[in-house]
């Protein structure tokens, strides 16, 4: 049945997966819906056809997803079939099940019931057996032994109540905790991973401080591996200590054995004396004399070694609390040094941990899985073991009854022993006496040897003080020795356990992502589980409850075995061992802490040998890295400079290189180099003299900064340990406020649970309340009707009420979690105060930021202002000119303007000097900012210090005060395990300790690496802070632009959340609507059901009952299938309810992160608009200048209308200009050009490149500004050219405008890629600020994620708490039990004494009464005899000698219990001398061991010693190297300062020289601006031209691009309906091409067909001929036979006539007549007239009016050419052959059935060819092919035209004549009739 259910629990949970698994395909599929039908707006496709393929397609995979979702719900149809099946069956089984086992509970009960009736039968009747044997006793003064008997009977607990619900919801929760706790975990380890990944990166990063981080990890090392060394120290100290535990064990036991070898000698020695006694009087009373005085003199002999092992041991215990105090002290430093110790294994202890706890909780799981499925399983052994129950009890009676029995047999042998005490404490009293005197004696002599030892005790006192030294020396050389050796070993350790754990990281991950998959399974099918649980806990409670009752009670007996066991265990171990262990124990650690002592001495000395070392060669790289950095610094500007005047040089060599045709353009450019060159000189000048005055400032703030520095190191290294602590701190107060911020969304969330339970609630209510009304009704019901059906109504009615329990109870847990939730509201509102004011500061410091910004953008606008002022003073020179050019005008008219070519090179010469004067601006500039920055930055310094150690002092006194307190803590907690190590129950205490350090090592261990994980991550976040500061100020004129796109991005991203949430929450809605409404439905039936039933039933009151029950069970059965329907729906609605949570759980995350970056770009938005503004400005003084550009060119314009000559060039320019259509393809390869060279190189670093973009905004500007003076001075040089060339031709002046316009051109799309560019950065900025806020937001998540580690981890150590708080309470407890055992144990001894008094008592008393008997019998005897004076006399003697006997025994018997005593006390004696004289052996050879190693120690340490001092000399020579090094560097550097002044003062004369050049070409210049002002108006109206044609050629290319569009459109068109054709012209062409293959077989064929035709039409040529000549013959015979008579003929059918006899010449005349034509009628009357009739058939044959008939007058066809050759009878058969054959059917056009010409009838040939064929052949010609036809059969191919004449054969047969023609014949053997050939045709 097990089994069975298992399988069936197993095909439920691959069930319901399988629908949990169809339903998440189904949303998945209504969101990729949802998705495809937004995205169907974006594939809209311009042209019809193609939309309809697209829809085509849509079409099919809707009809696809359609028929795939009709299967899905076919397919879980069937599933929910089958599950409510399986369940229908689980449910009846577990019934029958749950009866089964009520029924066999009842069973065991009554067994049960009656073991306790018997257990209490036999009670009785022990106490009535001890009774009756007390009063068989005659003593009564002895109390009866039943109590402490009773104390021994177990008590059987029974708990009554049931316990299955808590116990299954209690599983449930346990289970969703792990869950939670694994989620956590694997939470926690990836947030590891992405920590330690960050650190990687951080690493690579920070590229200078890695000689520092080499170091610390160096001495990191050294650190870890001194500890390791003192782990395994104590490893083997904690050896040999239990190796020393053991050999003492060992050596107990031996003593217990001998002890009691020497009490079973004692007691036979006893029972020697008590024979002895019983024999002989008087012989006894020698003897003990005898025995007394040896045992006086052994009694001498103990005492005496007594007492000298009293004071030894009392030494013993003063040297005993010494050690235990030196142990107190050494276990804490211990502490101390293991905590440390374990800090480094932490990172692998963990990663094992998780991977141990993450299998842990896989075993659990599985574990827990598998405990389900097995339930039923243990039932059924459970079931097996209970009917083994009543034996297991007998047993138990069976072995108290044996226990009692030995407890009996103890307390008789102890009142044995008691007997035997008091006869030894007499003889001790005797012997007292005399070891007094001895005393005296002794204490005589030990003066005497204690004067001796005094003086061997100084004489060792002086070997011992120098042994002490030789022996600290030892030690310490020993110590180093084992440390190295240690260190040695542990380093190959290190490294093999590193390879192993790299090895088991690759495993662990492995497994882990195994574990992980395996997790997800897991969870999957816990969750399937969890539902079952819940759905059959109702049902497995009952199972439960018998469980548990069943569990009680074999815990119960377990117990009562365990009981009885450990009491055994106890007894014998817990007396013997713990005294001695303690005072070994003691010396041991004593010794094992003096030597960590001297160790960590040592260790302490060398570290701070190490310290003082590290600080100082620390010191002196700082002062190398200060020198290095500005070398640095000044190697950077020398190669600056350098490269700028390579710059220079190039620049020239370029101008030279450029035009060399004519030689005044080179003049002219050398004198606009020459002025160049004048203006860079002035500005360097400048320049050197404000880099000289901030040298002289960086060179005063260096050295005020360096005194500054020495004393800042001191202070910055004592509080940079506070520092760290308050940065801990800060980040515990965020990782606080993130936790309650995350408790907050928690609480929201909960809020929405408790909102949906509240509903839930209420529906539950309301459907409690319709159960209600339905169980009344079933009651009014089960009144009524038969009582067959009580028992399932009684179910449900138990079933409802359970789950109204459940209700109530869920009901209050939600009360209380209420209560909850609003304590962390008030809790959340605290921390939102505290929150607030941390913002403050910040918004603080982003207003220093926003400062900072406004002073760089003040600058901006200085720079501005400077080239607006040189704007306006070239403005003043055009106008200058302008007046000039009113003047020349008449010169101007022949001048055209044709010198654009030569200006381009001036141009380009202008454009390298300004960018030459710019980059010395700019360069000056960035190094006062840079300087300016600093300041400020090292002033926000000084007061963040200040702020710093403030708030650190206070921090500090807080932690001091807490730390103060954990101490005492801590001190109390010591003392409390002092006090309990003096106690018992050590062992277990010191377990329980060694696993709470472990645990508080674990966690300290864990809170610190979580520490130093904060403070690094503190610091990235620092530098993080800076780089985002820096990147802020780069990129506020971008975020302008940012903000807009993400607004409207979020406004999207918003509306698209909302649409799409709120589509799947009105789907999900729709959904639980439809199943509401089918949940109403079925309600609604099962009242309709009912109220049939009632009147089913009132129906029945009068009808029969049978068949009405029958109804209602059936009724019942389909209530309860569609209670269970309901159920199933309840659950899918509750999945979908959760489904909806988890969307709006999403939807509010979503939310949360976008109010998240809202509320940072509105925290941006204010530093951007101030940045908006700035550019605002900008732009419109940009726009100022364009403007005042504008105005110059109308004036130009103006002045060129005055210039009349110039439209005639202007109308030829148009005309040129409308044919030429000029490209954009060169200008995009200049923009592409110079965006390069403003392209950053992004290997640089953050700083670096924020100063770079900033540089590039400047120097765009400058540009921008430099452009505009450029077009002015090219505008300038080109009018002073134009006015020099003015006599020059009208075609030059063509080709300058042209290019002009080229140029303008050019120059325009430069305009505007620059902008394009512009733009491009900007999007490029705001791209890195939405990585930046990603990075952000990833880095808030992993803070979120810590946090949860953390809270897990304080979980832990709180689970961890509780435990060990058990754990103590147990050992309390079972400490409790051991001391009520020995006392009871010690009653029982007494009791046991008692008895064994008593016995001999009994056996004297009857001993005496035996020898009355005997005495009387004697009297009897004697009175016979009549001796009656005698026996009275011996009576009386008699009766003296008795009493005399009962004094004697009953001193005897106080002599024995003394000697028994005093037997006891000298065998305790003598164990502790034997045992004191091997514990002096031991520490004997320990001395000499440790001299041993003493001396070994010496001769190690002084090499080491010795090795240690080369050591130090040769780091004395590093430092020494060091500095040499550090003195060179310096000097280095002071040589290149010296050199880089030479290099400035070079520069400076050179500078002079410049300046003299400079003021040359300003008077140049002056000249060359007027000619400017002329050049200028020419440009003017020369871009008004340009602009004119340019909107001409606009328009123009709009109109041909609507045209050209227009026939786009139509070629598509009409493409489309090609490419419709061409496919249906390709399936035709298929068609085509099988069709051309026939026909290619056709045309062979045709071609044979025509040859063919082409050779029958010549033979049938011949043949018309040969048929005229055949024709003409035949007329001229027919001529000439006309009255003519064939004579042969006549001859011959006379002759016939004659022949034949008369009777038959009639037929031959009717033969003839028929023959000739004649008709009957004719023959007839010719042949009734005899003689008439003969001369007119004579006279008709030879008269000539005949003859006509005769010869066929008809013509003949031309293949009957020789038809006269042949009879008649092969004639008629010709006929019949033509005219039988069938016409043959039109040929085949297959090429196989082709045959050649002239193939058929080859094989048929005549065999007699006459001359006429000869004849016919030469006739033919050279022709001699056959009369053949390949259409028609193979007749008479061969067959020859003309027969031979044959003499023999039938008249008919004969040849007619040889002239006239005949018909062929076949060719037929001459053999054959013609009816054989008759019959032939017949058969064809």
């Amino acid at each position: 049945m097990a089994s069975w259910l298992g399988g069936l629990g197993s095909g439920l949970g691959q069930s319901l997966g399988q629908v949990g698994g169809s339903l998440s395909s189904l949303t998945g599929q209504i969101s990729s819906f949802t998705k495809d039908i937004l995205l169907e707006g974006a594939e809209e496709v311009g042209d019809a056809a193609t939309e309809l393929h697209v829809s085509n397609s849509r079409l099919r995979e809707v009809e696809s997803i359609n028929a795939a979702q009709k299967f899905e719900n076919e397919r879980l149809k069937k599933v929910c079939s089958d599950l409510e099946e399986k369940h229908e069956a689980a449910e009846l089984q577990i019934k029958q099940l749950s009866i089964e086992y009520r029924n066999q509970l009842q069973q065991k009960e009554v067994e049960i019931s009656h073991l306790k009736a018997r257990q209490n039968a036999l009670q009785e009747q022990l106490q009535k057996v001890q009774t009756a044997a007390q009063s068989a006793q005659l003593g009564a003064g002895v109390l009866p032994p039943a109590t402490t008997s009773a104390s021994y009977v177990p008590v059987v607990r029974h708990s009554s109540g049931f316990e299955g619900d808590d116990m299954d919801f209690g599983d449930i929760i346990w289970s969703q905790q792990e869950i939670n706790r694994l989620s956590n975990e694997v939470s926690r380890l990836e947030s590891e991973v992405d920590h330690w990944k960050q650190i990687a990166l951080s690493s690579k990063t920070q590229g200078t401080n890695d000689a520092e981080q080499n170091e610390v990890c160096k001495l990191q090392n050294i650190v870890k591996e001194l500890k390791r060394n003192l782990s395994q120290e104590i490893d083997e100290h904690q050896h040999e200590l239990s190796v020393l535990q053991d050999a003492h064990r060992q050596k107990l036991v031996e003593i217990s054995r001998r002890h009691r070898e020497e009490l079973s000698e004692y007691e036979e020695r006893i029972e020697e004396l008590e024979n002895q006694l019983q024999q002989g009087g008087v012989s006894s009373d020698a003897m003990d004399d005898s025995k007394i005085s040896q045992w006086k003199k052994n009694a001498q002999s103990l005492e005496g070694g007594k007492v000298e092992e009293l004071q030894v041991v009392k030494d013993l215990e003063d040297e005993i609390r010494k050690l235990n105090h030196r142990l107190s002290s050494a276990k804490e430093e211990n502490k101390i040094l293991l905590k440390e110790q374990e800090l480094a294994k932490v990172e692998k202890i963990q990663i094992t941990q998780d991977y141990e706890n993450l299998k842990s909780d896989f075993s659990v799981l599985q574990s827990s899985v598998a405990q389900q499925d097995a339930l039923l399983k243990e039932q059924e052994k459970k079931l097996q073991s209970k009917t083994s129950l009543p034996e297991d009890v007998v047993r138990l009676q069976q072995a108290l009854l044996e226990a009692e029995n030995e407890i009996a047999r103890l307390s008789s042998l102890n009142q044995h022993m008691i007997t035997l005490k008091e006869q030894l404490s007499k003889q001790h009293t005797e012997t007292d006496n005399i070891i007094k005197q001895l005393k005296l004696d002794i204490d005589f002599e030990r003066k005497k040897v204690s004067e001796l030892e005094i003086e061997k005790m100084e004489t060792i006192k002086e070997l011992d003080s120098q042994k002490e030294k030789l022996s600290q020396c030892s030690y310490a050389l020993n110590d180093l020795h084992i440390s190295k050796q240690q260190l040695q070993d542990s380093i190959k350790d290190l490294q093999e356990q590193l390879r192993k754990a790299q090895d088991c990281n690759l495993h662990n991950k492995k497994e882990i992502g195994e574990l992980q998959q395996r997790l997800k399974e897991k969870e999957e099918e816990l969750s399937v589980s969890l539902s079952k649980l819940a759905e059959k806990s109702n049902q497995e409670s009952n199972y439960a409850c018998q469980d548990l009752i069943l569990k009680e009670r074999e815990v119960e007996i377990a117990k009562l075995q365990n009981d009885i066991s450990e009491n055994k265990q106890l007894n014998e171990d817990l007396e013997k061992s713990l005294s001695d262990l303690r005072t070994e124990n003691g010396k041991l650690i004593a010794a094992i802490e003096e030597l960590k002592q001297e160790l960590s001495e040592a260790t302490s000395e060398k570290s701070k040998v190490y310290l003082e070392k590290d600080t100082v060669v620390e010191a002196l790289k700082m002062e190398k890295r200060q020198l290095e950095s500005e070398l640095n610094q000044v190697e950077k500007r020398l190669l600056e400079q350098a490269h700028k005047y390579k710059q220079t040089i190039e620049e020239l060599s370029n101008a030279r290189s450029m035009d060399t045709t004519a030689l005044q353009l080179e003049h002219e450019r050398l004198v606009k180099l020459n002025q160049e060159k004048d203006f860079k000189i002035a500005e360097l000048k400048r320049s050197i003299e404000q880099m000289e005055i901030d040298h002289q400032e960086t060179k005063e703030m260096l050295t005020t900064s360096l005194g500054g520095q020495k004393q800042l190191t001191e202070l910055i290294k004592e509080k940079e340990v506070f520092i760290e602590k308050f940065k801990n701190q800060a980040l515990q107060v965020k990782q606080e406020l993130e936790e309650y911020m995350k408790v907050s969304k928690k609480q929201d969330v909960l809020k929405q649970n408790l909102e949906e339970k509240d509903r839930s609630l209420a529906v539950m209510k309301e459907e409690n309340n319709h159960l209600k009304e339905e169980i009344e009704r079933l009651k009014d019901q089960q009144s009524r009707s038969t009582p067959v059906v009580e028992p399932k109504t009684l179910d449900i009615i138990i079933e409802l009420e359970s789950e109204v329990t459940q209700l109530k109870v869920i009901k209050n847990n939600l009360e209380e979690e209420i209560e909850v939730h609003k304590k962390t509201i008030e809790d959340q509102n605290q921390i939102t105060a505290q929150l607030q004011q941390s913002l403050q500061e910040q918004r603080k410091e982003i207003d220093e930021s926003k400062f900072q910004c406004e002073q760089m953008n003040v600058t901006h606008e200085r720079l501005s202002l400077e080239k607006d002022e040189e704007i306006k003073n070239l403005q003043k020179t055009i106008e200058q000119i302008k007046t000039q050019l009113h003047k020349e005008r008449q010169i101007i008219q022949t001048d055209s303007s044709d010198l654009f070519q030569e200006t381009k090179v001036q141009t380009l010469n202008g454009e390298n000097g300004n960018e030459k004067h710019d980059l010395s601006k700019a360069e000056i500039e960035r190094l006062v900012k840079g300087i300016k920055e600093r300041e400020m930055e090292i002033k926000l310094l000084n007061e963040k210090n200040v702020s710093l150690s403030q708030q650190i002092d206070q921090l500090s006194k807080d932690e001091v005060g807490k730390l103060t307190r954990i101490i005492q803590e801590k001190d109390l907690e010591i003392q409390a395990l002092n006090a309990r190590v003096a106690s018992a129950s050590y062992r277990q205490d010191v377990l329980c300790l060694q696993q709470q350090l472990q645990t508080y090592v674990m966690e300290r261990e864990q809170v610190l690496a979580v520490l130093s994980e904060k403070t690094r991550e503190n610091s990235q976040l620092k530098t993080e802070y800076r780089n985002i500061m820096d990147m802020v100020a780069a990129k506020e004129a971008a975020l302008v632009r940012l903000q807009e796109e993400n607004q409207k991005l979020s406004n999207r991203s918003e509306n698209s959340s909302q649409d799409m949430s709120r589509e799947t929450i009105q789907n999900l809605s729709r959904i639980i609507r439809e199943k509401d409404i089918e949940i109403d439905a079925l309600s609604q039936k099962c009242q309709t059901l009912l109220t049939v039933l009632q009147t089913s039933s009132t129906g029945t009151d009068n009808g029969s009952g049978g068949v009405n029950s029958n109804q209602f069970e059936e009724l019942l059965q389909e209530r309860d299938k569609l209670k269970q329907q309901v159920k199933k729906m309840e659950e899918w609605k509750q999945q979908v309810i959760t489904t909806v949570q988890n969307m709006q759980h999403e939807s509010a995350h979503l939310q949360e992160e976008l109010q998240k970056l809202q509320a940072q770009i509105s925290v941006e938005s204010d530093s951007n608009s101030k940045l908006q503004v700035d550019y605002n400005g900008l732009i419109q003084s940009y726009e100022q200048n364009e403007k005042k550009l504008k105005s110059f060119s109308q004036e130009l314009a103006q002045v060129q209308h005055s210039i009349g000559q110039l439209h005639n060039t202007k109308d030829l320019l148009l005309s040129k200009l409308d044919l030429v259509t000029p490209s954009v393809a060169a200008p995009s390869d200049i923009s592409q050009l110079s965006g390069i060279q403003f392209s950053v190189p992004e290997v640089l670093s953050d700083e670096a490149k924020l100063l770079q973009q900033e540089l590039e905004q400047l120097k765009k500007k400058l540009q921008e500004k430099d452009s505009t003076i450029r077009t002015l001075q090219e505008n300038n040089q080109r009018l002073s050219d134009s006015v020099a060339t003015a006599s020059e031709i009208e075609r030059k002046s063509q080709e300058g405008t042209e290019s002009e316009m080229r140029q303008i051109k050019e120059k325009h799309d430069v305009l505007q890629k620059s902008l394009r560019e512009k733009d491009i950065l900007i999007k490029s900025k705001s791209d890195q600020l939405l990585s930046v806020s990603e990075n952000l937001s990833n880095k808030e998540n992993e803070n979120e994620l810590l946090k949860q580690a953390v809270t897990n981890l304080k979980e832990r150590n709180l689970i961890l708490e509780m435990d060990i708080r058990k754990l103590k309470e147990e050992n309390e407890k079972i400490v409790a039990t051991c001391r009520e055992k020995e006392t009871e144990f010690r009653a029982l001894q007494e009791t046991n004494m008692q008895f064994s008094m008593m016995l001999k008592e009994k056996e004297f008393e009857s001993h005496s009464m035996k020898e009355k008997a005997l005495a009387f019998e004697k009297l009897l005897k004697e009175k016979e005899q009549g001796k009656t004076g005698e026996l009275n006399q011996l009576l009386n003697e008699v009766k003296s000698m008795q009493e005399k006997a009962v004094t004697f025994q009953q001193e005897r018997d106080q002599v024995m219990v003394a000697l028994k005593q005093k037997q006891m006390e000298s065998s305790a004696l003598q164990s502790e001398i034997q045992h004191l004289r091997e514990k002096e052996q031991r520490l004997n050879q320990e001395l000499e061991r440790l001299r041993n190693h003493l001396l070994e120690m010496e001769d190690s340490y002084t090499r080491e010693a010795l090795a240690a001092e080369d050591r130090e000399v040769k780091l004395r020579k590093k430092v020494l190297i060091l500095e040499e090094k550090l003195v060179s560097s310096s000097t280095a550097v002071e040589n290149a300062s010296h050199q880089a002044s030479l290099q400035v003062e070079s520069l400076q004369e050179q500078l002079n020289l410049v300046s003299k050049q400079r003021d040359e070409t300003v008077l140049q210049l002056t000249i060359s601006q007027d000619q400017v002002k002329q050049y200028a108006l020419s440009l003017a109206n020369l871009q008004m031209v340009l602009e004119q044609f340019q909107h001409e050629e606009k328009a123009m290319y709009s109109a041909e691009l609507e045209k050209h569009q227009k026939q786009t459109a139509e070629w598509r068109k009409k493409a489309e309906n090609l490419e419709e054709k061409v496919v249906s012209l390709q399936e035709s062409l298929g068609e085509a091409n099988a069709a051309l293959d026939a026909a290619s077989r056709l045309t062979e064929q045709l071609d044979i067909k025509e040859e063919q035709i082409e050779e029958l039409k010549k033979e049938g040529e011949i043949r018309r001929e040969m048929l005229e000549d055949v024709q003409n013959k035949l007329m001229n015979l027919m001529n000439s036979t006309e009255g003519k008579v064939d004579k042969l003929l006549m001859r011959n059918l006379f002759v016939g006539h004659f022949h034949t006899p008369k009777n038959k010449r009639p037929e031959v005349l009717r033969l003839m007549g028929s023959i000739l034509g004649i008709k009957k009628e004719e023959l007839d009357q010719l042949l009734s007239e005899d003689q008439r009739g003969v001369t007119r058939w004579v006279t008709g044959w030879l008269g000539g009016g005949a003859g006509s008939k005769s010869v066929p007058s008809t013509p003949l066809r031309p293949t009957h050419e020789n038809i006269f050759n042949s009879s008649f009878s092969e004639l008629f058969v010709k006929f019949l052959e033509t005219e039988s054959c069938p016409s043959l059917p039109p040929p085949k056009l297959s090429v196989h059935d082709m045959k050649p010409l002239g193939a058929a009838g080859t094989g048929k040939t005549s065999s007699t060819p006459s001359n006429s064929q000869m004849q016919d052949s030469a006739v033919l010609g050279t022709s001699r092919r056959p009369d053949t036809n390949p259409f028609l059969a193979p007749r008479s191919a061969a067959v020859p035209l003309i027969t031979p004449a044959s003499s023999s054969g039938h008249l008919l047969m004969k040849p007619i004549s040889d002239a006239l023609p005949t018909f062929t014949p076949l060719p037929v053997s001459p053999d054959a009739s013609a009816g054989a050939v008759l019959k032939d045709l017949l058969k064809q």
